[in-house]
């Protein structure tokens, strides 16, 4: 059986003292930049993991950070890669767990954590944590149904496409929208409506207000024959699908007779016929800058600069210049 790789052994390849490897797992200040990516590089190369039970004897430091996401919350894989990942880059074990309020209050009471990063809005849990030594941080990127708000409510890239499908020459549009308890939903049927006020577009309407795609496909079926050539922006991909569906039984072809958007990079929109136009979502990024802050703030340190360019317009094959019949 291998021998675990052991801090000396970090400290050796790394070129650095065992006490510097040591600091930068406990999170102290006064290391460098490059020594501390030094030190971790090696550690990542010998999958070296500090032993947290020796190191809470010694610190009075547990080491355990938890990540708390409701049970609506399961779907979060990408968000829970980015955090996860980087706690344990930084030395901390996870543990992922579903809470109550009440539960959140008493996790944080326990002192088995140094930190908890709550991927749901908690009030409660946030009160008690003023007077708690755990560090705790709640995101505000969803909320309580784990619907998307925060960066991932911005509906800006909307406006990019719709500008981008203008200068191909569309000005009939429609929007296939999302439902309005949805606050990303929201924000993309408003950026829609007033594109086409600011750029003097057609519109011929705001239909489905759903995620069904069946919804969105007889949305498509119930337009009148002469309202192509069309420019479709969709809330999400399924969405876009049904719209696509629709067109084809329509004899419509896409792109040309109508071109269509979607929105979430969904795995298969790549594969689609046509490929489909999309917004990607960087959630692991989301997830890694989450755990950074908290880190941070168990720490000491200062609070990371914010992430940016969180979404992406992925521009794909359903976009075109419209035809002309």
């Amino acid at each position: 059986m291998a021998k675990r790789p052991t801090s000396h052994d970090v400290a050796r390849l790394a070129g650095v003292s065992q006490s510097t490897v040591s600091l930068v797992f406990t999170g102290r200040s006064g290391i460098s930049a490059a020594t501390r990516e030094r030190v971790l590089q090696a550690a990542a190369e010998l999958n070296y993991r500090p032993n947290l039970a020796a190191r809470s004897m010694r610190t009075r430091r547990t080491g355990r950070l938890a990540v708390v996401i409701p049970f609506a919350g399961l779907n979060l894989a990408p968000v829970l890669e980015g955090a996860v990942t980087t706690a344990r880059e930084a030395g901390y074990a996870v543990e992922v767990v579903s809470l109550s309020n009440d539960e959140i209050e008493a996790l944080l009471d326990s002192s088995e954590y140094e930190g908890v990063l709550s991927f749901s809005p908690m009030p409660a849990a946030r009160e008690s944590a003023e007077g708690s030594t755990t560090a705790f941080l709640a995101l505000s990127e969803f909320d309580e149904e784990m619907h998307a708000t925060g960066a991932f409510s911005d509906a800006q890239p909307v406006v990019e496409m719709m500008e981008r499908l203008v200068e191909l020459g569309h000005r009939r549009f429609l929007h296939v929208a999302g439902p309005s308890n949805f606050p990303a939903a929201v924000a993309r049927r408003d950026a829609y409506l007033a594109t086409v006020d600011r750029l003097g577009l057609e519109s011929v309407g705001v239909v489905a207000n759903n995620w069904s795609g069946i919804t969105a496909k007889e949305c498509v079926l119930a337009l009148p024959d002469d309202v192509t050539p069309l420019a479709i922006v969709a809330a999400n991909d399924v969405l876009a699908a049904g719209a696509i569906r629709g067109s084809v039984e329509r004899g419509w072809s896409v792109p040309g007779d109508v071109s269509v958007t979607g929105w979430d990079d969904a795995p298969l929109s790549a594969h689609f016929i046509p490929s489909l136009t999309t917004v990607f979502q960087d959630r692991v990024r989301l997830g890694a800058y989450s755990m950074r802050r908290l880190v941070a703030a168990i720490r000491g340190q200062e609070t990371p600069e914010p992430e940016t360019g969180l979404q992406k317009v992925i521009w794909r094959e359903s976009v075109a210049p419209p035809s002309t019949r």
